[in-house]
């Protein structure tokens, strides 16, 4: 995402400068690029995150405005962090950045409780537009992805998708992540037959028979990036 617009002389949003962000991305240069920006602009980047769950667990242990969460993170992708904050602290404004030029998973983001979906190759006054946005208890959409989610919204009932619970979604991360079931029930932390019956419910439920079958799913569906 572009800096130029944090130039000297700019001018402080005065509804702005006292919010306190959570910041969450895998890449550190991404981390420091965001916060040097924003902090420029006078808001407050109170804590960071490089995955999905350092996220959560800062989120619900912090008093912060607005959460950053990168779409592409390990473990938790953006849009579960987002479903797993909501449901703790539904008073949180979530944005969630995406690299993914593919938006289809817009409706999904919005339902988990994200309010701002912004492209990371967009120019950076988009992300202060979405903060402004958000804080105020508003929705900030791209264009680009607001059409992908009315077309979500047209198509959704033809596809017939199978609704998987939050957690069993977390474990179809976890196998298109290549984690083995112990792996995944120490990330979850459950046990390795409950990773096993979790994993063996996802796949009665989608009728799916292989991981490759998971992998693809998990594309698709927007939980991990191809």
């Amino acid at each position: 995402m572009p800096s130029h617009a944090a130039a000297a002389g700019h001018v402080t949003d005065p509804k702005t400068d006292r919010l306190r962000i959570l910041l969450a991305d895998d890449h550190l240069a991404v981390r420091e690029g965001l916060k040097a920006l924003l902090e420029r602009e006078g808001i407050e980047v109170v804590a960071e995150a490089a995955d999905g769950k350092d996220a959560v667990r800062a989120a619900l242990e912090l008093s912060v405005d607005v959460v950053i969460l990168d779409f592409a993170m390990p473990g938790l992708n953006g849009v579960e962090a987002a479903r797993e904050i909501t449901a703790a602290a539904p008073g949180t404004a979530i944005i969630l950045l995406s690299g993914i030029t593919d938006t289809r998973f817009a409706l999904q983001a919005v339902r988990a409780g994200v309010r701002g979906f912004v492209m990371k190759m967009q120019r950076y006054e988009e992300l202060l537009e979405a903060i402004r946005a958000v804080s105020r208890g508003g929705l900030y959409l791209t264009p680009t992805a607001s059409k992908a989610m009315v077309e979500a919204c047209v198509t959704e009932d033809a596809e017939g998708r199978k609704s998987l619970s939050p957690r069993e979604r977390e474990v179809v991360q976890l196998v298109a992540e290549g984690r083995s079931n112990k792996e995944i029930g120490e990330q979850l932390g459950i046990s390795v037959k409950t990773a096993e019956f979790h994993r063996g419910r996802v796949m009665e439920k989608l009728q799916i028979h292989n991981t490759a079958g998971l992998v693809r799913y998990a594309i698709r569906e927007g939980l991990i990036s191809a």
